[in-house]
């Protein structure tokens, strides 16, 4: 007889509750091989060499199109900054030294481009061994603000673009702690500042003695939130909370006059008007939450004027710990306020109109509102939408396109409507499901105005749109431009990638759309910067980044595609060493994947990449296992489908199994890996899917698991793609969670985690349970947990020794395995 839900969940919690507890400490006095902690190791210089090499600049394009910033960066960080103390403070991550984040990615140095004659300078005057933040524009690209952080602040300065010269812009300490501090202007001579107060004072200690308990109370009303990392814990929390993220706002031109704007607050967001009159500003306050993270706290959304006078308040809304567990389920009030980007002064924002509920029947789920200058009349209604509210893309007075979508059936909806008549009849573009790659018809192309802000690209007067898009097709993805024509809703095709090289628009450079800054690559040349003439098919190269990684150059490539048992198509791609010959017989195969869920079997089959794609190969990637002999089947599709009524995640074992059965078939058919000495790995949910097929198939020898969860009633209302709760589906959660079947796992598995882990839902814990479950069961497991690290890792010394576990792993359980014990299941191997 079927356990009822109450009798199963009990049963499963008391089954986690023993083999956690109980287990490790039984079987502890008989492991003979200990635990120790050990000194990082190298791993074999081809792997070492590759993660070592200098990555490509990034690249920003200047708002006018006439220059290049190339902004290098270091591929990773030393483990001694990774260890500079850090708070982790309602779902962020501070760096009290500085005051600033404490795991952004920072660059070393700028060099400007001019696109004209391809001449190149670098920016002079920053401060040696400063690390540079952010980078940005000024509206008329004539200048650069960059913020640079040394041993102790974040400070402000400026580029002038046409000599590269820097100069320290005031004396103002920065605030970054909540998100990027600097704003320009529109006249590309003043800047907005989030700054620290002047007169602070010390941060506050911890109380030696704790005055009291902390204690947690609901009084009966629902308030379910997924597992959210580094929240609140106590009151100390909440001071340093209050005392990090508490900034001044200041207005400053570039001749460094500076002006206080407001009082000092616990700023979450700040943007100027287009025409720089006016700011949207947004103010956290008390009552902070132990339950979620800062941005559901309570929070106020004003207008001020240019100096700093609060206009009109938009809303004051509540702390938001009840919003419902359903995708697509969002906080009641306004939210996503923003100004329009088309005209002056004109805030707008959208309201759930049933409850923020996407679990309720409603046939309006939200309104789009505005509110012009001066702020003192009644909210315009712009948009009313059956589905949820997306995001707008300005193009006029008379032109904005309104998105909308919605999880349960993967729909999004594009409509045009006519800003400037309230209430009129909107007109639906795009009515599609997001899954179906095939049919996407792109997204509108965007330019900059005169404001500096983004509008949509109308090269004929708002008669038609050009859609940039993936184009994926049975073939691979092939990016393309189309010009739409806004009335008869027809679009007509102005350049389309062609092999062997795959190469996507970035932006026009003149105001016809007849020529575009393209980035365009091969699977031997690595991305550059072309400008693309369409009317004359002509080319012309701005950049010449070198193989980053020569010693990868000819690695064979291949998009395949197969079937699975029950009729889903299937890809992959296949890559073998360079010089690799199908008569030196198949290679250990890596199998690295992530599972994907979809509504639509059709859907699932699609070509997701393309065979003339240029691989970065960087510390993340299975690619470097090329260089030790192995073959790679990188990213096979793992869909999990659920069709009609029916959840995905039903089936979810059963459908993984069948998709890793065909991987590995097609890899053993074509002579490429070796069935009987492959190896399946993967990070987050790709750990999860290890973890799962090592439990329920013999298709693979061994494991490498990084940064995964393994119980999913540690993650009782929702993970992944799974909204249903844990009371809702325990069977599901009991079924899709490896640690409620470790006993299954007689292959070896490798289990690798960050110690400060700050994913939803992949606490270390996770790892660490599991590894206990597996040892008190005799399996052969390996858990290495990396100081410092988070979900992804930052640290060379972590990377290195990351990739020396694995190399080590994969060579004695994988490259190097005799036969299997007993008949072994080989590529057929099941359930």
């Amino acid at each position: 007889m079927k356990d009822c839900p109450i009798a199963f969940v009990a049963r499963t919690l008391l089954l986690a509750l023993l083999l956690v507890l109980v287990l490790p400490t039984a079987v502890a006095a008989a492991e003979a091989e200990g635990d120790e902690q050990i000194s990082y190791r190298m791993p074999p210089e081809p792997l070492a060499a590759i993660v070592d090499a200098p990555p490509t600049p990034l690249v920003g394009l200047s708002l006018d199109r006439q220059w290049m910033v190339l902004m290098e960066y270091p591929s990773l960080i030393s483990i001694d900054e990774l260890a500079e103390p850090e708070l982790r403070l309602a779902g962020m991550r501070i760096r009290p030294r500085t005051n600033g984040p404490s795991r952004d990615r920072s660059m070393s140095a700028l060099t400007l481009k001019r696109l004209d004659d391809l001449s190149e300078m670098p920016v002079t005057g920053l401060p040696e061994g400063g690390r540079i933040g952010d980078v940005l524009w000024s509206p008329d690209s004539s200048k650069l603000a960059v913020t640079v952080t040394d041993d102790a602040d974040i400070r402000l300065w400026i580029v002038d673009v046409p000599t590269g010269r820097a100069r320290r812009l005031g004396e103002h300490r920065l605030n970054a702690a909540g998100g990027a501090p600097v704003r320009w202007l529109s006249d590309s001579r003043t800047l907005i500042v989030s700054a620290v107060p002047a007169e602070r004072g010390e941060a506050p200690g911890a109380p030696r003695v704790p005055q009291g308990p902390v204690v947690r109370q609901n009084t009966g009303g629902a308030k379910p939130a997924r597992t959210y990392q580094d929240l609140l814990e106590n009151a100390h929390h909440e001071a340093l909370f209050d005392y990090y993220l508490t900034a001044q706002l200041h207005r400053i031109d570039v001749d460094g006059k500076t002006t206080a704007l407001g009082k000092p607050g616990i700023l979450w967001n700040f943007q100027p008007s287009p025409d720089g009159r006016f700011l949207h500003v947004e103010m956290l306050h008390r009552p902070f939450s132990y339950l979620v993270p800062a941005w559901r706290f309570p929070r106020r959304i004003e207008i001020w004027d240019s100096e700093g006078k609060l206009v009109h308040q938009v809303a004051d809304l509540p702390l938001q710990e009840s919003v419902p567990i359903p995708f697509g389920s969002v906080p009641t009030g306004p939210r996503s306020a923003a100004w329009r980007s088309d005209v002056p002064a004109t805030l707008y924002w959208a309201e759930a109109q049933d409850g923020g509920d996407a679990g309720r029947d409603a046939e309006i789920r939200d309104k789009v509102f505005a509110l012009a200058a001066p702020f003192d009349g009644q909210p315009r209604l712009l948009a009313t939408l059956g589905l949820r509210y997306a995001g707008i893309e300005w193009g006029g007075e008379t032109l904005a396109i309104v998105n909308e979508w919605w999880w349960k059936t993967r729909t999004i909806r594009a409509w045009r409507i006519d800003p400037s008549k309230p209430g009129a009849e909107p007109d639906l573009l795009v009515d599609r499901s997001w899954e179906d790659r095939y049919n996407d018809p792109g997204s509108p192309v965007s330019v900059v105005n005169r404001w500096g802000r983004s509008v949509l690209f109308t090269p004929d007067g708002g008669r038609s749109l050009i859609l940039s898009g993936d184009g994926a097709s049975p073939e691979g993805d092939r990016p393309f431009l189309d010009r739409f024509d806004l009335k008869t809703k027809q679009a007509k095709r102005l350049w389309r990638s062609a092999a062997p090289y795959y190469e996507r628009a970035i932006s026009p450079v003149d105001p016809k759309g007849r020529r575009f800054v393209t980035r365009r690559e091969s699977k031997d040349e690595p991305p550059n910067y072309f400008v693309r003439d369409l009317e004359r098919a002509r080319l012309r190269q701005l950049t010449e980044f070198p193989h980053p990684t020569p010693q990868l150059r000819g690695l064979q490539k291949e998009l395949i595609r197969y079937e699975r048992e029950d009729g889903v198509q299937l890809t992959a791609t296949l890559y073998l060493p360079p010089g690799h010959t199908p008569e030196r017989g198949p290679l250990p195969l890596l199998v690295w994947a992530y599972p994907q869920e979809f509504k639509n079997a059709d859907h699932a089959g699609q070509v997701t990449d393309s065979p003339h794609r240029f691989d970065r190969v960087g510390w993340w990637s299975p690619l470097l296992f090329l260089t030790m002999g192995y073959a790679v089947l990188d990213d096979p599709t793992m869909p999990i489908i659920g069709e009609g009524d029916v959840e995905p995640n039903d089936t979810y074992v059963q459908q993984l199994v069948a998709s890793a059965r065909a991987a590995v078939n097609e890899a053993a058919r074509r002579g490429a890996g070796d069935p009987e000495r492959a190896a399946i790995g993967g990070h987050s949910y790709g750990a999860f899917m290890t973890a799962n097929l090592l439990a329920h198939s013999d298709l693979f020898r061994a494991g490498i698991a990084r940064s995964g969860a393994y119980n999913r009633t540690l993650t009782p209302f929702g993970f992944q793609a799974e909204e249903r709760t844990l009371w809702q589906a325990a069977d599901v959660y009991f079924r899709m969670s490896p640690f409620m079947h470790a006993e299954k796992v007689d292959e070896p598995i490798l289990l690798i985690h960050g110690e400060a882990d700050n994913n939803s839902g992949t606490y270390p814990m996770q790892s660490e349970r599991y590894y206990n479950a597996l040892k008190g069961l005799g399996a052969t497991a390996r858990l290495v947990m990396l100081p410092h690290e988070s979900h992804g890792y930052r640290a060379r010394e972590s990377v290195m020794h990351m990739l020396w576990e694995s190399n080590a792993w994969l060579e004695r359980y994988v490259k190097n395995a005799g036969p299997r014990d007993g008949a072994g299941a080989g590529a057929e191997g099941a359930e």
